[in-house]
């Protein structure tokens, strides 16, 4: 077993860093010693690692098992990058590519081998694989094995015959989302021996979590995208289509975006998700149902612009912001029409599929309409409690909704929602009431007699807006009720009946702002940042890699800060190991040196969170 000092040397020679994340250094020794090892950490929490520490530190071969073929050719590169010998071999490579790479690994040349599972059980592969000796096999988005996870993959239950094939081999498993019920069930499928298990929090600091009542949703996705102009995010949709009809329009509003979804050729995907990751494209537009599998760390944003399906996937999805630990918005755009669309899908589903369906959606719109914590309530599912009252950054947190005496207006629109079913006979949707609250002067109004009830054109001191709102509200308190069969059309329950009768006091929430919970990053010169973004891209496109190959945000952020002026003050920037201290130190020293005889050095009072201009002048040495 390697010692604490080697384990900290192979850290810092390979992947530039000086300290292991939260339970790291516990699960590579776990795995180090042969036990069968099940980690859960969340996205970013740097589970990679725990299978690529392992494969340098010690002879063999580590066998990554991984459904995410984008995925491989990241990790590869990056792995390449930092002078770790890696491999992967799946569908995107040519039968002659696929043969030289056979031959290496006969040759013992690589350390880490990237596989699909529909590959691992193929009998060639497996005949081969016996060959080459695997002395670790790590199985990443272990979930994908479980019925009860949010990505079940039937050919993940082929995974167990490694265990008979490999019987003496540890097998580690990994996931960023698991409850407790799946976390038994990757265990047992894969019949893990006396297991060592370690669970990380699911809490991920850096991310700020929100949600926005959706109208006029593209405007409103236009707006937070202009609001970051140098940023990168995702956004994600329903359907294929909107999608890509997404990326137009906003490409025609001058945001590079484009599409990412299952029904898009393979080449064409590929083409699209590579000028993401390159930063040639700052916005890409996916389908909630279509995992991405990227590892670009610099997504500062995931937009959900239709609703997610479930907790777990909502999770996962907005996971994948942030993943360099710099502050990130999740941002969710929801809708009472949304909610209606989605239970009208899981209608069509079987009956043991449909009552988890929903189940699962009525668990999201509790979440999404909740004016409490929303990282509280995301870790309490995941089964963990934040200990905080106030997490700071989250849209409930910055911005509490204020309760107010809603009693009136409520009354206002019950008694409308009751008197255009007495009218017509049949409920109608929450635009239509709204719409008669306000007094607008439309056909359809007019057709349905609704200009002669006693409601219309009671609620023009508000917005039709501000009614809608009012509307979702009274459906949150149980006092309405959406109607399945009729797209957004609401009616009274048994509550609401009462409520309208009595006349009971109600008090409702309003909602907040996009604008109010964004937060800023201010700990480096931006400017210097700027310019070491530019080289980092031009040096990545020579190599024909994405940009974080050469080196993360964070590390950028911190020359920016440190303004390093040797090669011995370079070494101790996070992420910077020997390969790349070697390939990139004195172009990157160059470039702050030349920075720093025009511009003034910044100053950081970190314990006052202030930045200040230094007086000492551009010839200030690095500290």
């Amino acid at each position: 077993m390697q010692s604490a000092p080697d384990l900290c040397a192979l850290l810092k020679d390979y992947f530039g860093f000086i300290t292991f994340r939260a339970h790291q250094e516990e699960i590579i020794r776990s795995v180090l010693v042969g036990h069968d090892t099940f980690a859960l950490l969340p996205t970013g929490g740097g589970k990679s690692l725990c299978y690529q520490l392992p494969a340098v530190a010690r002879p063999g071969l580590t066998l990554v098992v991984s459904p995410l073929i984008a995925l491989m050719k990241d990790q590869v590169d990056s792995l390449t990058a930092s002078g770790i010998l890696a491999t992967f071999l799946n569908s995107s490579i040519s039968p002659g590519e696929a043969r030289n790479r056979v031959a290496k690994l006969f040759e013992g040349k690589y350390k880490l081998l990237y596989v699909a599972p529909e590959r691992v059980m193929q009998s060639g592969f497996v005949n081969d694989l016996k060959q080459w000796s695997p002395t670790l096999i790590a199985i990443d988005e272990a979930h994908c094995i479980s019925e009860w996870g949010h990505d079940f993959r039937p050919e993940y239950r082929q995974l167990v015959h490694l265990r008979k094939i490999f019987p003496q081999v540890p097998v580690l498993a990994l996931t960023a989302t698991a409850t407790e019920r799946v976390r038994a069930d990757i265990i047992g499928q894969l019949q893990f021996k006396s297991p060592k298990v370690f669970v990380g929090s699911f809490n991920r600091p850096n991310l700020t979590y929100k949600i926005l009542e959706k109208a006029s949703a593209y405007d409103q996705l236009l707006e937070i995208l202009k609001r970051r102009p140098k940023e990168s995010g995702i956004v994600y949709c329903q359907s294929r289509k909107s999608s890509d009809s997404l990326a137009t329009k906003l490409s025609e509003d001058g945001i590079t975006a484009l599409p990412y979804h299952a029904g898009m050729e393979a080449e064409d995907r590929g083409k699209n998700q590579e000028a993401f990751i390159r930063d040639d494209a700052r916005v890409i537009c996916a389908t909630i149902a279509f995992g991405m599998g990227i590892n670009k760390p610099n997504v500062r944003f995931v937009i959900h612009y239709d609703l997610p399906k479930n907790i777990e996937g909502y999770y996962q999805e907005t996971g994948r912001a942030g993943r360099d630990g710099l502050p990130s918005d999740c941002i969710l755009l929801f809708s009472a029409g949304d909610v209606v669309k989605i239970r009208r899908f899981i209608d069509e589903k079987p009956p043991q599929e449909r009552d988890i369906a929903h189940q699962q959606l009525e668990q999201v719109v509790h979440f999404a309409e909740s004016g409490e914590c929303r990282r509280t309530a995301l870790l309490r599912y995941f089964g963990e409690t934040y200990p905080e009252t106030n997490c700071k950054s989250c849209d409930n947190c910055l911005n509490p909704k204020q309760s107010y005496d809603g009693t009136v207006a409520a009354q206002k629109y019950l008694s409308c929602v009751f008197r255009v079913k007495e009218k017509s006979g049949h409920a109608m949707g929450m635009a239509h009431i709204a719409e008669i609250l306000v007094g607008k002067n439309s056909e359809k109004i007019r057709r349905f007699g609704h200009d002669r009830l006693s409601t219309y054109g009671i609620g023009k001191d508000l917005p039709a807006s501000a009614w809608s709102s009012i509307g979702r509200e009274l459906i949150r308190l149980g006092y309405l009720r959406q109607v399945p069969e009729i797209m957004n059309a609401v009616e009274l329950t048994a509550e609401g009946r009462a409520i309208l009768k009595e006349r009971k006091q109600i008090f409702l929430m309003a909602r907040s702002s996009e604008k109010a919970a964004q937060k800023k990053i201010e700990d480096c010169d931006s400017m210097l940042f700027e310019e070491l973004r530019v080289l980092r891209k031009q040096l990545a496109d020579e190599r024909s890699v994405p940009a974080y190959v050469i080196f993360s945000d964070v590390t950028l952020r911190e020359i920016a800060r440190k303004y390093p002026g040797d090669l011995g003050a370079f070494a101790q920037v996070s992420g910077v190991g020997e390969r790349k201290l070697a390939e990139f130190g004195a172009i990157f020293i160059k470039t702050v040196s030349a920075y720093l005889k025009v511009h003034p050095r910044v100053q950081f009072d970190a314990s006052a969170a202030r930045i200040r201009r230094s007086n000492s002048g551009a010839s200030a040495r690095s500290g």
